[in-house]
């Protein structure tokens, strides 16, 4: 046991200053998806600087590190994103993004620096290891077609046995580890459609074919008609979000668009759904005397948590920090590209609260005043670190 030869807990405790001055030069210098030059090079040279590490750049701006063990064993992965959002950052921490129009609002500079720290006690341990250690520091989880797809294609995942991830969670309570069992977020896909009907002037309804009221039609038809063809005890959301026509009061358009986005966990019901919109839009528009045109494009699929590596996940966090702070947590709707990875290989993805107990503080992923409690990295680093030894070095032993 690594234990009985190293203080882990001291081990990661020296690095928690460290940890928190990488998130906070991430959270200063954020970049969009699949355009993090800058990020990717920062992670490798750093890497490069706790030596024992095999590098390599899968893709243009991403990062894999491979710690090879004195000793042949299992192969585990380690998982963080790396890319940043569209928003201007309205926190007002001194460490803002210097970026103007980019956030880190979703945590991704917190994954990044939890692995970082990871990787750096984990090089230290190169003696003590059976097995290997794979780091993957993805570019691109915030935009389909994602970059796990892209770093999977590069062979990645190849040999490996397993994969573990983690979120941080504004949301939930500081330290508390939520974990899912089986179906843990939702596959996410996207619709577009177009309404081609006969414009005219508002004052003459009766010579036009008003695509405004035909979609309008549509879009409450399709809110209703899925609660009609899903069994309510499956989780499914449809969300019309964006409807555009014409820009005059006086003016009805000769097309409308509007669109929205699916949630699934169940992978028939995702594929009907696309034939059942589809269907309907044509009956309406052809009992309507309009035309229309169809786009539906499929994003990340659902993440699912394998039985044996989620349930060693939780006995190393319930060993670590106790069963009061390790949740039996509820699938979540939204959607992650680590499916990408467990797809391939079994995988675990738990959430991390990072949230205050102020809750007025504690505002949503994705919002200009996105923030974390940064107390939450330490929590990070012991998982990746105590996961990855459980798993490799007592592997055989969980597994009896």
């Amino acid at each position: 046991m690594v234990e009985n030869v190293v203080n882990l807990e001291s081990l990661v405790k020296s690095m928690n200053s460290q940890v928190v001055n990488w998130r906070r030069h991430l959270h200063e210098n954020p970049e969009l998806s699949f355009q993090e030059i800058k990020t990717s090079k920062f992670v490798y040279e750093t890497l490069e600087s706790f030596g024992n590490f095999e590098l390599s750049r899968p893709t243009k701006t991403s990062v894999m590190a491979r710690l090879i063990g004195t000793n042949p064993g299992k192969v585990l992965a380690l998982r963080a994103d790396m890319d940043a959002l569209p928003i201007q950052e309205e926190t007002g921490l001194p460490f803002s993004s210097r970026n103007s129009g980019v956030m880190h609002a979703c945590g991704h500079d917190g994954h990044t620096a939890m692995l970082l720290g990871a990787a750096k006690v984990l090089s230290t341990l190169k003696e003590h290891i059976s097995g290997e250690i794979r780091f993957f520091f993805q570019h691109a989880e915030e935009l389909i077609p994602g970059g796990a797809q892209e770093m999977v294609k590069a062979g990645v995942t190849e040999g490996v046995d397993g994969v573990i991830g983690l979120h941080l969670a504004s949301q939930e309570p500081l330290g508390h580890f939520g974990i899912i069992y089986g179906p843990a977020m939702a596959a996410a896909d996207t619709f577009d459609v177009l309404i081609q009907g006969k414009g005219g002037h508002a004052s003459r309804p009766h010579d036009t074919i008003d695509p405004v009221a035909i979609a309008v039609q549509l879009i409450n038809g399709i809110n209703q008609f899925i609660s009609r063809k899903v069994d309510s005890s499956q989780r499914v959301v449809l969300s019309v979000t964006k409807i555009q026509g014409s820009d005059a009061h006086n003016i009805i358009p000769d097309s409308v668009t509007f669109g929205g986005s699916i949630r699934t966990f169940d992978p028939e019901i995702r594929k009907q759904i696309p034939i059942w919109i589809e269907k309907y839009v044509k009956g309406s528009t052809e009992a309507n005397d309009c035309s229309y045109q169809m786009k539906y494009e499929s994003g990340y699929s659902s993440v699912v948590n394998e039985k044996y590596i989620t349930s060693l996940v939780e006995q190393t966090l319930v060993e670590e920090f106790g069963k009061e702070q390790c949740n039996s947590a509820e699938p979540v709707m939204g959607s992650e590209d680590f499916s990408a990875f467990s797809n391939e290989v079994p995988g675990c993805f738990v959430f991390l609260g990072a949230g205050s107990e102020d809750n007025e503080e504690n505002y949503p992923h994705h919002h200009p005043k996105f923030m974390i409690k940064e107390e939450a990295l330490e929590l990070g680093v012991i998982y990746y670190v105590k996961t990855a030894l459980n798993y490799l070095n007592d592997y055989e032993k969980v597994n009896q």
